[in-house]
């Protein structure tokens, strides 16, 4: 099957793309296409954050779970929305810690695609979701190839941070080789969680000192107007 997405990647999960569960994907999505469906985000940015973030670049990881299912929000990298679209509640939350941990001003956009452009690999769990309806697709096989992702991440590069905000994502640090990279773990950004841990958790000025420990730059957590 022919996939359209970052050639470094392309070559890391090339295994993939031919195994059934992702023809399945595959068919699935067409299959919601040919009845009318809307699926977030558009069929271009599905890898959206694979393409931002080369395999090779990838100096810390940000798990999500689903795509935004509200028109014009998603855009294939967690927690992030286009220019123009207002930042949802767990983007505001992130936005108050990064001010609190680092100083950074409240940005005044809710696009994270320069964190992408920098090494910070914004991988929702679930890559697409039909219109209104979350976790509409979290059953059609995209777990498995992000769980991949992650366990490829784990056994090809060292040093690599990953940030597991909530209980879904702390699920996944089984896949991680913590002798080989570092966790860092809190509450989730939502507003149902953020006081129960999020906030105070000092993610961002963590990552960096870590990653400075390991002799790699360190990460420009500013968000500018795109």
């Amino acid at each position: 099957m022919e996939v359209k997405i970052e050639a470094g990647w392309k070559e890391i999960l090339k295994g993939e793309f031919n195994k059934g569960y992702f023809q399945q994907i595959a068919a699935f999505l067409k299959t919601e296409k040919a009845q009318g469906k809307a699926i977030y985000p558009p069929g271009p940015l599905i890898f959206n954050a694979f393409d931002k973030t080369p395999f090779d670049k990838v100096k810390a990881v940000i798990l999500g779970q689903d795509p935004y299912h509200g028109p014009g929000q998603a855009h294939g990298l967690c927690f992030s929305v286009p220019d123009g679209i207002p930042p949802p509640p767990s983007l505001v939350n992130i936005y108050k810690e990064l001010n609190k941990d680092i100083g950074l001003p409240i940005p005044n956009t809710g696009n994270l695609t320069k964190w992408a452009e920098r090494g910070v690999l914004l991988l929702n769990a679930v890559l697409t979701v039909r219109a209104h309806e979350p976790a509409s697709h979290s059953k059609i096989g995209w777990m498995e190839f992000t769980d991949t992702v992650i366990k490829k991440i784990s056994s090809e590069k060292q040093g690599v941070v990953f940030l597991l905000w909530g209980k879904f994502a702390q699920d996944k640090q089984v896949l991680i080789d913590e002798t080989r990279h570092h966790v860092l773990k809190a509450a989730h950004p939502s507003p149902f969680s953020a006081d129960k841990g999020f906030f105070g958790c000092r993610h961002f000025s963590k990552t960096n000192t870590l990653l400075m420990n390991r002799g790699i730059d360190p990460i420009d957590w500013s968000v500018e107007q795109q």
